[in-house]
């Protein structure tokens, strides 16, 4: 799990961090493919857990805007331009085949997550994130300690989701894009 920690480009996003979460899949995907389906993953579960939030951050004092809809990415999608938003990311810092950086703020936390490609022997990618947080204010640890519990599932099933991305193609031109 060190492969983040020594990539530079990522550094910033890793200090001064309050929390750290690192974690990897292998998949035969190639990374916007990856980030397509990772993104792009918004179960009915998931938008569950957005209602919740909603009345936690009330009590909390803050203002949840709406809720995120869900996207359907195709790879070309992926935006890679700094400054640019991909979903409820802003994108922070992009390589195009090696690393994507994005962040999400809000008044009491600021949230990145780094996802690098790490081309394997076998032909294959294993895919790290990592995702820091940064406290801005006193609701920023005390929301966190009730969402940590539900960010490992949700980051989990989301990397599940971007290594089983697949392009459909027919006679070399790529006709559709879905989630297998």
């Amino acid at each position: 799990m060190t492969f983040l920690r020594h990539l530079e480009a990522a550094q910033p996003f890793f200090d001064g961090a309050d929390y750290v979460d690192l974690k990897a899949v292998e998949a035969n995907v190639s990374l916007r493919e990856f980030l397509a389906g990772f993104l792009s993953y918004y179960p009915s579960w998931i938008k569950a857990l957005y209602a919740i939030r909603a009345v936690f951050v009330r009590l909390l004092g803050m203002k949840q805007e709406g809720f995120p809809r869900g996207w359907n990415l195709r790879p070309e999608q992926v935006r890679f331009e700094t400054g640019k938003r991909c979903t409820i990311f802003i994108v922070e810092a992009a390589k195009e085949g090696e690393y994507w950086m994005g962040s999400a703020s809000d008044s009491h936390l600021a949230a990145y997550l780094v996802i690098a490609a790490e081309p394997l022997a076998s032909g294959g990618t294993r895919f790290h994130v990592g995702t820091t947080v940064k406290y801005r204010n006193w609701a920023g640890p005390v929301y966190f300690f009730f969402v940590r519990p539900f960010h490992h599932i949700v980051v989990l099933a989301m990397m599940h989701a971007g290594a089983r991305y697949r392009s459909v193609t027919v006679d070399h031109a790529t006709i559709a894009a879905e989630k297998v």
